[in-house]
């Protein structure tokens, strides 16, 4: 008996060991799942930025970017250059950008024909005026300043995809001193835009991205740009901006000082290198109000800054101030990636800094130098072509509006006439291009089922069948075209932009390419560092050699 109960506690003591054993072999194997899951987790999050912020600067040039470069520090533009993935050569894909479409393109990855913005104003033919291109009267401002809204974009941009992607976690921010930049680049989903009131110096966003926060209600409090700017004397950064002599002839004096005041005062700041300076110091209160970039859904901030001319005069009326607005541009380009690297950690940023395209047009005195010109007027070219449509089909009123270099017909006229409109058009043209100063004429039926060539191809890549002309005029280099929605005669000039495409941080290698690349290619590029969808009208490739 006590032989078989030694036994039965043998096999009871082996088997508690081997319950034991087992238990601790589940709870090892838990351990190791667990810990296996958790770097798996912490591998997908560090496979995204923490944050991206893009930086889009008006009117930048590639030329005067590198002319201006004994004058910068080793922060900003020379950075970018020694450690930035550099594309030296970027276009648009269509012609003709400006702000607004060139802002629409970068975060939708696709041209004005897709996303709808051909340009910051275009003519509504249906009450046969121009709206602006964020106009929303649905949506006012906060607190003060027209109602504004991303209702005249088309198509979904990288943010709302990101937006989307994330359940709405991710947040998205976008600051700019000019309210069709700072919407745009929110597009529709993005947690608020911010851009300067003209009228009041206020930063504003629209109550289409909900309420105004109270750490900017209290920014402003703290900073009131109505009185700074009035107390403010722009005067050249330093004594080498002023003894800088790239764009200077012999009678022109090496200093400048400019005072606003007035109710334009904020409108004639926003056109100075000064503006970016308070662009930075609000991007940086929005970042630390609202953690952008602190945990592991990445994050989204745009930024706008400023690098034309002054009060939108050419360069050679105001040579030194365009000197000193680069300079100032490079300190605060600088300013803010160290800021935003420091807040968020070197290697879970990736910033993408870029142009919008184009520059403030020229006003050259060719006819002194005997240049060939000439001024093209809108006004007496839709006169002409609606007596011509008179004598081919009757009376009747056939060129409905003008806008720009484009010419809108009557349709319902067209209609009630049955008259083939292709027909008409194609009248128009042969019309049309016997007119002294017309390069050449394209019409709606020639962009829409006309023979391929690259430069038709950009051409009809800027045209949207709802928002342009039936008919758009190309007026020979050279000429003044003068419109009945300007007050002043724009100059046609053909010259190419030369502007840079940099994407920097993230462990992107350094590398310059010369080769031309398409700027569309930018948001299938970021969502592929994000893990996203790219834009859903984007056709473009990404660029694939970053890392």
């Amino acid at each position: 008996e006590m032989s078989a109960s030694l036994v039965g506690s043998e096999m009871c003591i082996r088997d508690r060991n081997k319950i034991m054993h087992l238990k601790n072999y589940r709870l090892l194997t838990a351990l190791i799942g667990a810990w296996i899951l958790s770097n798996a987790s912490a591998h997908a999050a560090s496979d995204a930025p923490r944050l991206v912020v893009s930086i889009t600067i008006d009117q930048l040039r590639s030329d005067y970017m590198q002319a201006f470069k004994s004058l910068y520090g080793e922060r900003g533009f020379k950075r970018l250059m020694k450690d930035g993935y550099v594309c030296l050569n970027a276009e648009y894909p269509f012609v003709s950008p400006d702000r607004a479409s060139a802002v629409a393109c970068l975060f939708t990855g696709a041209s004005p024909y897709e996303n709808g913005i051909v340009a910051n104003m275009w003519m509504d033919r249906k009450i046969l005026r121009p709206v602006f291109c964020v106009d929303d009267e649905k949506y006012p401002s906060l607190p003060k300043g027209t109602a504004s809204s991303p209702q005249y974009l088309r198509t979904s941009t990288l943010v709302d995809e990101l937006k989307m992607a994330s359940a709405g976690t991710a947040q998205i921010y976008a600051i700019s001193p000019f309210r069709d930049a700072a919407i745009l680049a929110a597009g529709h989903a993005g947690d608020g835009a911010f851009w300067i009131n003209d009228e009041t110096g206020q930063w504003v966003t629209s109550s289409y991205y909900g309420g105004y926060p109270a750490w900017a209600s209290a920014y402003d409090r703290t900073n009131p740009l109505w009185e700074k700017v009035g107390e403010f004397k722009w005067t050249p950064t330093n004594d080498l901006v002023g003894n800088f002599n790239y764009l200077l002839g012999s009678a022109v004096t090496n200093s400048f000082e400019h005072r606003f005041k007035g109710d334009q005062r904020i409108s004639q700041f926003k056109t100075t290198g000064c503006v970016n300076e308070e662009v930075n110091k609000f991007a940086k209160v929005c970042m630390e109000s609202t953690a952008l970039g602190k945990d592991d859904v990445t994050d989204f901030l745009s930024v706008t800054y400023y690098a034309g001319n002054f009060e939108h005069r050419t360069s050679s009326e105001y040579p030194i101030e365009l000197q000193d607005t680069y300079v100032r541009l490079d300190r605060q380009l600088g300013d803010l990636i160290d800021y935003v690297e420091k807040r968020v950690g070197s290697g879970q940023v990736l910033f993408v800094v870029t142009s919008t395209g184009y520059s403030d047009p020229e006003r050259p005195e060719l006819a002194r130098y005997r240049i060939p010109t000439g001024v093209f007027s809108m006004k007496k070219a839709s006169a002409l072509l609606n007596m011509y449509l008179m004598a081919m089909y009757g009376e009747g009123q056939y060129v409905e509006a003008t806008y720009n270099a484009q010419i809108f017909l009557n349709k319902k006229l067209l209609e009630e006439k049955q008259l083939n409109s292709a027909e008409v058009l194609q009248r128009c043209q042969d019309f049309i291009i016997q007119l002294e100063g017309v390069q050449d004429v394209y019409t709606s039926h020639r962009l829409n089922v006309g023979s391929w060539s690259p430069v038709i191809s950009k051409i009809r890549n800027s045209y949207h069948p709802k928002r342009s002309g039936d008919i758009l005029i190309d007026v020979s280099s050279g000429w003044k075209l003068e419109t009945e929605n300007s007050n002043e005669p724009l100059w046609i000039r053909e010259g190419f932009v030369s502007f840079p495409l940099v994407f920097l941080g993230y462990d992107i290698k350094s590398q310059i390419i010369k080769t031309p690349v398409s700027v569309d290619c930018v948001a299938p590029t970021l969502s592929q560092f994000m893990r996203i969808r790219a834009p859903n009208a984007c056709s473009a490739y990404p660029l694939t050699d970053l890392k």
